[in-house]
């Protein structure tokens, strides 16, 4: 086993990087081997689907499955070695179709089948213990011995940042967006990965290609939540419990959320957000619905708690799942998608009677708690709509600054940072915030600056597109470059999803950014300080000495 890709990495003097029995997250050895073989063999299927494209071979099916396939190996995704090894199976399948067809069709235009890649050579044995053997072929720091770390360190940025594009991509597929140039796109660089590259500058310009491809992604994800489920508006959302029973809805798919609302509607049953589902809150489509009642919990470190004292079912959409043999609630989640963990029941297809049986069978919630309120949903078109108001705030002199405070939250103690930082920023400032790391102040009073809130909850990580859409409406309103701005991204890593955005917001030539707690282990020194004198990356200290030196420029 050998694991680097998010926040929880074991970190010691004589090494980085999970290699033992089971990683931080969980995850075993044996999971983490075949997620490692899984992503090397969709490298292979890619190298079929972007030869493919040159004789006019395009397989949709394959397209739309392999981002999917991808996104199961995302930290805190899939622990269940069964499916993984389907998903590894239907892989191989897979790139045998691709290799009929495209051998077929060059055979009959003339054209010649280039040099196979390592990944397009791969051959997975039928047995499970002959594929787990294959780990070490397949591991992602293949090469490490003779080959430079910053090589390694390269290959690993390029490798999690198409996985956080993935997750997003299958999320946008699973609201009926897709798009043949993207997965061409995809296939691509997934293609070339599979060709263990070497050339820094290579490796560096297709990260910055992979932020691009992300900002589309993030683009046709965004259509399809607002074409689905309207344009989110400022919403009130109850943050305490209700007296009832109860289901739970975590991780990012506000489909699942949609289809569990319409089939409890009569029910009797209160339906609650968790994590990156709030924002669900503010669309119109799903906020009619009555006996969605607020949202339980906080951030996804917490689950383990906050799940074992939820009398009800849970619903896991998508990322961030932990053991729940912890809290001893697994006899009460679902999983769906591309989540799994051993044991715990996974519910294929739209229909949820089992999650409502099982909400039925449980005490629920036996008092109503003391509302308390917080407000969400500025996404796009809420942002352009306040847009002019903001500027006239900004021309009057009453918002002198703006902060994009957010990303992926953990459970590390230096997370204190984002909570005291937003406390401090001076009462002139806006506080704009997204993803997980949200939680860390959310249910904080901020008050407002003549009408317009001091915390602007723009939605869920891969909302970073309003944001964006934000800052460009504004640096074109003062005629003036982005970095020109009033305004400073500070952003948390976790994971890959947390790396693809950052990776799309150095494309779009934003600088100046701050990061932190930590940087992710792959990045060798020499990396972090590419990115810092290409892109100004800045690393968090302490709240005072940052907030001095950002009000001081």
């Amino acid at each position: 086993m050998f694991c680097i890709q998010c926040e929880q990495t074991i970190q010691t003097p004589i090494g980085k990087g999970c290699s033992y029995t089971q990683g931080m997250c969980g995850k075993t050895a044996e999971v983490s081997d075949l997620q490692d073989v899984l992503v090397y063999s969709l490298q292979g299927v890619s190298f079929w689907a972007e030869l493919g494209r040159a004789v006019n071979v395009i397989d949709t099916e394959i397209d739309q499955w392999a981002p999917k396939a991808f996104f199961s190996t995302l930290t805190n995704v899939n622990f269940d070695p069964v499916r993984v090894i389907e998903f590894v199976q239907q892989s191989n399948t897979y790139k045998q179709r691709l290799e009929e067809k495209v051998r077929a069709a060059a055979m009959l235009i003339g054209f010649d089948i280039p040099e196979l890649s390592p990944a397009a050579k791969f051959e997975l044995p039928s047995d499970e213990q002959a594929i787990i053997e294959l780990a070490p072929q397949a591991a992602v720091n293949r090469g490490h011995e003779s080959e430079h770390e910053d090589v390694i360190g390269l290959r690993l940025l390029c490798l999690y940042g198409l996985k956080g594009a993935a997750a997003y991509l299958e999320h946008a597929r699973v609201l009926s967006q897709t798009d043949d140039e993207v997965y061409g796109e995809y296939h691509k660089i997934m293609a070339w990965l599979g060709t263990d590259p070497t050339d820094l500058k290579a490796l560096l310009d297709t990260s910055m290609q992979i932020g691009l491809v992300n900002y589309r992604i993030m683009e046709m994800l965004d259509k399809g939540e607002t074409d689905t489920f309207g344009h989110p508006e400022p919403s009130q959302v109850n943050v305490k419990t209700v007296k009832g029973k109860a289901i739970l809805v975590s991780g990012h798919d506000l489909h699942d959320l949609e289809k569990i609302l319409q089939q409890t509607e009569g029910k009797g049953i209160n339906v609650y957000t968790n994590g990156e589902m709030l924002p669900g809150h503010s669309y119109p489509e799903l906020k009619k619905y009555s006996h969605l009642v607020g949202n339980y919990g906080s951030a996804w470190q917490n689950q383990q708690k906050e799940f074992a004292n939820f009398p009800g079912a849970i619903v896991m959409t998508s990322n961030c799942l932990l053991n729940p043999n912890v809290g001893q609630y697994a006899d009460r989640l679902f999983t769906r998608s591309i989540v799994g963990w051993p044991g715990v029941a996974h519910l294929e297809g739209d229909d949820f009677s089992a999650v409502i049986d099982c909400a039925l069978a449980q005490d629920g919630f036996q008092h109503d708690e003391i509302e308390q309120m917080i407000t969400v949903g500025f996404g796009r078109n809420a942002l352009m709509a306040a847009a002019p108001a903001v500027v006239e705030q900004v021309k009057e002199g009453n918002i002198s600054h703006f902060f994009l405070v957010g990303g992926c939250d953990g459970d590390k103690a230096e997370r204190s940072y984002y909570t005291d930082f937003t406390a401090q920023v001076p009462e002139d400032s806006v506080i704009l915030t997204l993803a997980c790391g949200k939680f860390r102040f959310n249910k904080g009073e901020f008050g407002d600056i003549n009408g317009i809130p001091r915390l602007l909850d723009v939605g869920q990580c891969n909302d970073a597109y309003s944001a964006i859409q934000l800052a460009i409406a504004l640096s074109k309103e003062f005629d003036c470059d982005i970095n020109e701005l009033p305004l400073t991204l500070v952003l948390s890593w976790f994971e890959q999803k947390a790396i693809v955005i950052l990776l799309t917001l150095f494309a779009l030539g934003l600088k100046g950014i701050y990061t932190g707690p930590t940087a992710p282990a792959f990045l060798t020194d020499n990396l972090l300080a590419i990115m810092q004198k290409e892109f100004d990356m800045r690393s968090i200290s302490n709240v005072e000495d940052d907030l001095k030196t950002i009000l001081a420029a």
